[in-house]
């Protein structure tokens, strides 16, 4: 028998935006454990805005789990929270209420700044550094500077370790700013990747000093571009069927749903969404092929292939949680009629 170190990690009670919790148990197995193994665990609600302090026990049901690369015999587990009975989800638990369909592939991308004593790092103390232009994909010292680089290829390697479908990294376009994706087939499969992968990183930047800024503006109405979490998506059907009639039917089914969208794509994205810096203007709906300052970007691949295969939503921004996110892409796509438009194209 083996000694585990289990990391049981949940989301907490905070809004509008909640953050990552986790403590740890030790188990022996005989091997690596799977899901079905692991058992419940409480934790004091009270301490995570989940619960009041006379009655404070919440309950962690275990929902996926991964190797975890930064320990000896670790297991990283992955949770929803639940009532004391343990079988009705608390109403801070989004991932138990949201609309799955496993042949819905997402597609995140997940926007953040290095912060270092206040401060994008890289940034002079006072003022600024040079505009943006060269910091995008940048090489060099003085365009990435002597950590961040260090970090995210760390970063990678742990979420390829913990068999996280990490696609791919690069520098950003502001100062101290950078990007990672993540993809999944599910929207439940694809959103608990990205929490893990935020979670390796929060845990990573810890040895270094530096924390992970996730803000969508934190630079305020400056001309540094704020941070988003685009939403690539497909499903079966805009893959295999799609076609012209059913891609308007569907960009006419966003617009008619824009401010849904809008309340779950992340705080403060009126800050974000202005019509600048590649972004569409939060309160208006837009699409275009290869357009980048278009609500809803249009792959030239899609056209090309019979309005077939995925589409992005640029609004989405880096605070947004990725259950709700994906829930509601799925909600508005569920609503535009696939045979019926199908058969009059």
């Amino acid at each position: 028998m083996t000694k585990y170190k289990l990391e049981y990690i949940w989301l907490d009670g905070y809004v509008p935006t909640p953050s990552l919790r986790g403590k740890t148990q030790i188990k022996e197995f005989a091997e690596f454990p799977t899901l079905e193994q692991l058992p419940l665990w409480g934790f004091d609600g009270s301490s995570t805005n989940q619960a009041e302090g006379h009655s404070s026990d919440c309950v962690l049901k275990p929902v996926a789990v991964y190797p975890d690369p930064a320990r000896t015999n670790g297991v990283l587990v992955l949770c929803e929270v639940m009532m004391p009975d343990g079988v009705t989800p608390h109403v801070s638990n989004k991932r138990a209420t949201i609309l799955d369909d496993e042949g819905a592939w997402f597609g995140f991308e997940q926007e953040y700044f290095f912060y270092k004593d206040g401060r994008p790092l890289g940034f002079p103390e006072t003022g600024y550094p040079a505009p943006q232009g060269p910091y995008y994909t940048g090489v060099g010292y003085k365009n990435v500077g002597s950590v961040a680089r260090q970090i995210v290829e760390e970063h990678l390697d742990q979420c390829l370790a913990a068999g996280i479908n990490h696609e791919g990294i690069n520098a950003e376009v502001a100062k101290g700013q950078w990007e990672f994706q993540i993809f999944g087939k599910g929207s439940k499969k694809a959103a608990d990747q990205m929490w893990m992968a935020r979670y390796l990183l929060q845990r990573l930047t810890e040895k270094y000093g530096i924390d992970i800024e996730f803000h969508c503006k934190p630079l305020g109405d400056t001309d540094w571009n704020g941070s988003g979490m685009h939403c690539n998506f497909s499903t079966a059907y805009m893959r295999e069927v799609g076609g012209k009639a059913y891609f308007e039917a569907l960009m006419a089914q966003f617009d008619k749903n824009l401010m849904d969208h809008i309340a779950v794509y992340g705080p403060d994205n009126d800050k974000r969404l202005t019509g600048k810096h590649e972004t569409a203007p939060w309160n208006k709906f837009s699409y275009g092929v290869a357009d980048r300052g278009a609500s809803i970007r249009v792959p030239h691949s899609f056209v090309k292939n019979d309005y077939k295969g995925y589409l992005e939503d640029r609004r989405p921004n880096s605070q947004g949680d990725p259950y709700q996110i994906a829930s509601q892409v799925l909600k508005t796509i569920s609503q535009v009629p696939t045979a019926a438009v199908s058969a009059a194209a």
